[in-house]
């Protein structure tokens, strides 16, 4: 403590937040200003964060609510702080990760350092071999509903820092702005969409459920992605048990199970034969259920129960594609076009072509009959004449294999 700050914060700590927030970009919050307008004075902006926060006289603005639409339909509230509260709660959130990073248990995947979404898929599917039955469950508005008292009484335990605990208390009490102007008080939950929300749910999910599963089921594995999670049972007798106990569990801490999205799943293969109504569910993007499989030794088919990218994550990649109005942009050139979605394209192939990658064979086939309409639009030759386009960009495919993501791993006959 310095003789004319209550609090220690170097700023250097503040500029590293910075940097971090920079990196991670993201919108505007409800003062409009963006990164680019925040570094116009980014001394003097920086300045003012670690001045206010060191004195304790910071109090975060009002958090701007942005509805988001659903997947399963209807629409969830994101809460998109200002940059400069972005900057504020990545410090505490630099400050706090060490104390309690090193207490969360390894199946706790998300938004953690050295973890993905993908690891939690991996070890997914290799449980699914071992065992029959699967509790999905998921937690009603998990991040509108967490008690503001159990998470501050878990902060507690792993730091005494008081401003890190006196900005936090801050964030959860922060108002929600409505797209009207409206503000919205709270006393329950913390903002999806704060910088410190992921850390602070973790911690509340660690408590809530990640020991108390292993204290209660010590020879049960499960996988934990913030509020979804998978349960792995011997019988369905166990996971109804499960299922009961998990539901008082999280009572007990003012959440709620959710009743429709949380399910029994038999895990149905070659070797499994019962006939049950669940024998699929989805995760992370992925779905798992029975396939047809290749034994590569035995050169025979069997049916496994596997992961492969979901329904829903194709259709969602198919209407991006469609909003990207490539065929209409005639005054594009490939070479453009490659630059300016490659990107999107890689980070596609990469998260759902780990597992079953010829699943995502009807997402390249889109683009490349995206790519069929661009080129009928560009070339007067070509108008009209759809097979014509077809056999051109197909020859174009072959050409430059390394053009597109897709192409590159051999996707270049999918122009028919």
């Amino acid at each position: 403590m310095s003789a004319t700050k209550p609090f220690t914060i170097s700023k250097q700590l503040v500029m590293e937040a910075y940097k971090a927030v920079k990196a991670n970009a993201g919108a505007a919050g409800v003062d409009r200003q963006s990164i680019e307008d925040f570094e116009k004075d980014l001394k003097g902006n920086l300045y003012k964060i670690w001045n206010r926060m060191s004195s304790g006289s910071y109090f975060p603005p009002p958090i701007k609510a942005v509805e988001i639409p659903k997947k399963s339909g209807g629409t969830r509230i994101l809460g998109v702080p200002t940059v400069a509260d972005r900057v504020a709660q990545m410090v505490v959130k630099m400050t706090l990760e060490p104390y309690v990073e090193p207490i969360f248990l390894p199946d706790s995947y998300g938004y953690r350092p050295g973890k993905s979404a993908l690891d939690a898929i991996e070890i997914t599917r290799k449980r699914c071999w071992q065992y029959d039955w699967i509790l999905e469950f998921d937690i009603k508005g998990m991040f509108d509903n967490i008690s503001h008292e159990l998470l501050l009484r878990a902060v507690k335990r792993h730091t005494d820092c008081k401003w890190v605990i006196l900005y936090i208390e801050r964030w959860l009490k922060a108002s929600l702005q409505l797209s009207d102007g409206t503000l919205v008080e709270r006393n329950r939950g913390i903002s999806q969409g704060g910088v410190a929300s992921p850390i602070l749910c973790n911690l509340f999910m660690h408590y809530t459920f990640d020991l108390w599963m292993d204290r209660t089921f010590t020879q049960v594995p499960w996988c934990r992605y913030a509020d979804d999670g998978l349960v792995h049972c011997k019988t369905e007798q166990e996971a109804h048990r499960i299922k009961a106990a998990l539901a008082k569990r999280l009572a007990e801490c003012g959440l709620e199970i959710h009743p429709d999205k949380t399910r029994i799943i038999y895990c149905q293969d070659t070797n499994r034969q019962g006939q049950y109504p669940n024998t699929k569910f989805d995760f992370l993007g992925y779905t798992f259920r029975p396939r047809v499989a290749k034994n590569r030794k035995r050169n025979k088919l069997f049916i496994g129960f596997m992961p492969a990218i979901s329904s829903k994550a194709l259709k969602t990649m198919r209407q991006t594609t469609r909003k990207w109005n490539l065929r209409n942009r005639a005054d594009l050139g490939l070479n453009e076009i490659a630059q300016m979605f490659n990107p999107i394209l890689r980070g596609w192939y990469q998260y759902y072509g780990r597992f079953c990658l010829s699943a995502m064979n009807p997402v390249w086939r889109h683009f490349n009959q995206t790519l069929i309409s661009w080129a009928m639009k560009k070339y007067r030759k070509l108008r009209g004449h759809r097979t014509r386009a077809a056999h051109f960009m197909e020859s174009i495919a072959r050409r430059q294999s390394s053009l597109f993501v897709h192409w590159r791993s051999g996707m270049v006959g999918m122009f028919a």
